[in-house]
């Protein structure tokens, strides 16, 4: 990527499959370059694709959920030496099953890699924006937010974190020429449920939303400046409304039905 290129620049994490990927074809289909970073191979397709779209593209591979490997997505993102006009921080696991049962290796990942890479990479690259006085941000949250995850318990508080941490960004900047948003997809046809060992639930089994709808629909929220989108299906908007006015114990108790080991194998 060149140091010189007159397009805006947008970095995006988790970009190589999934919603994040769809949200880097949004950027460069709306004539951004781009910065993305992932961990797996599909990285490279991924950086294929958005070439082949017009876009400049520096692609950084490495784990998200390390220190250092935020650091050296921040030296990419200087090495470019240009103005930062949008950050959409989607990188994100997700961990299955009892928590008393599961990996505490597995459940840490799930923290340093939703929440706390999060707060890193966010806090070494929003100051630039705000000292430009302009750029928005995206945080991939999830419906799982608005409600108690049994079965999925760190994931859930996790995303929680992710929308209280854009809404409490979005006020702080109010005054600042940077928006903050939060983008809220449900179930999404990607391998979030394959990779986090769910595919015997209800949940994993049910209807899923395209990641390129819920990408588009965040994408466009991010641009208008608005708060906070739920994404995808208008299923997934019943759902946030009635979240507002269910309690938590009720909340629980359903979630548990659709997201409890074994629950897509029962009748």
């Amino acid at each position: 990527m060149t140091n010189t290129g007159t397009r805006p620049l947008a970095v995006v994490t988790g970009a190589s499959t999934g919603i994040g990927r769809e949200l880097a074809k949004q950027f460069a289909s709306h004539g951004y370059d781009l910065v993305i970073a992932a961990e797996n191979a599909e990285l490279d397709d991924a950086q294929r694709e958005l070439l082949a779209l017009g876009a400049q593209v520096l692609a950084v591979r490495g784990d998200l959920a390390s220190y250092d490997g935020v650091e050296n997505r921040v030296a990419a993102v200087a090495s470019v030496d240009r103005p930062l006009a949008a950050l959409a921080v989607n990188a994100g696991v997700g961990v299955g099953g009892a928590f008393v049962d599961g990996s505490l290796r597995d459940e840490l990942n799930v923290v340093h890699l939703n929440v706390t890479s999060a707060v890193h990479l966010t806090r070494r690259l929003l100051p630039g924006m705000v000292e430009q006085a302009a750029g928005r941000v995206l945080f991939t949250s999830s419906v799982a937010a608005m409600t108690p995850g049994p079965f999925q318990a760190v994931y859930g508080a996790s995303k929680a974190f992710l929308a209280s941490f854009a809404e409490a960004l979005r006020e702080e900047l109010k005054d600042s020429g940077v928006t903050v948003t939060a983008l809220l997809p449900g179930p999404t046809d990607t391998e979030f449920f394959e990779r986090a060992g769910m595919t015997d639930t209800k949940i994993a089994q049910g209807p899923k939303d395209d990641p390129a709808e819920v990408a588009e629909q965040g994408f466009a929220a991010m641009m208008a400046g608005k708060d906070k989108v739920v994404a995808g299906s208008a299923r997934n908007k019943v759902q946030a409304a009635a979240a507002r006015a269910v309690p938590d114990t009720v909340k629980a108790a359903m979630h548990r039905r659709m997201a409890e080991p074994g629950s897509g194998n029962q009748s």
